[in-house]
């Protein structure tokens, strides 16, 4: 991970500072971490032994360590939708997923007014953050800082999907070519669009924003 100028890190909290106090007006939990070790160890704080946990599909989930400390820990139930391979497998999974204790997840986009903005094709990750989990930790890298939702939505369709595509080889258009059609391909990945304003739930959703680039 590249190091971040002290001049940037200061740019970033003062920005995550304001993010920070519009999600509370929508009722969502925010926190700045300098560095990606940092947002492991605030997050690991809040856990207990024996917990439940469950992660949409998210490279900052990885790139942070925070998976990796979670399975080294030992002590918690880490749900693996991927270790289902049956249909019966696969259901049963779901239905431990959506009532575990904490769910992990990125955001496409967060805008400066503190709303959360994702696409989804299969929509695992959507329909997780949207109800199910006792928690959801939302680790959101500061590159995915956006003005509003129409930025937001932007950003996903030049930036997020076409790298995506890449990884997940879904022969869309933003695979083949590097640029969304607004396609409706049979691996179409922009099935859904979740604009995350408000949440009824007080402390079920944090929002970590680490002053790093991570993920897509």
């Amino acid at each position: 991970m590249a190091t971040i100028a002290p001049t940037v890190l200061a740019s970033y909290e003062k920005t995550a500072g304001t993010v920070i106090k519009n999600l509370g007006k929508h009722n969502m939990d925010g926190y700045f971490c300098a560095t990606s070790a940092d947002a492991v160890d605030l997050v690991t704080s809040w856990m207990h032994e024996g917990d439940s946990v469950t992660w949409g599909g998210s490279e900052t989930f990885k790139e942070t360590g925070m998976k990796a400390a979670l399975e080294e820990a030992g002590c918690y139930q880490m749900l693996d939708r991927a270790s289902a391979t049956t249909p019966e497998e696969q259901r049963e999974m779901w239905r431990d997923r959506t009532t575990a204790d904490w769910f992990f997840m990125s955001a496409n986009a967060l805008t400066v007014s503190g709303e959360l903005v994702n696409i989804d094709g299969n929509s695992d990750r959507c329909s997780l953050l949207l109800h199910g989990p006792a928690h959801v930790v939302v680790l959101v890298g500061m590159n995915k800082m956006v003005a509003d939702v129409d930025a937001g939505i932007k950003r996903i369709r030049t930036i997020t999907c076409p790298l995506n595509a890449e990884r997940l080889h879904t022969e869309t258009p933003c695979e083949l070519t590097g640029v969304c059609a607004d396609c409706h391909a049979p691996k179409c990945m922009c099935c859904n669009v979740v604009v995350t304003r408000h949440s009824r739930h007080e402390g079920r959703i944090r929002v970590v924003l680490i002053g790093e680039d991570l993920g897509y």
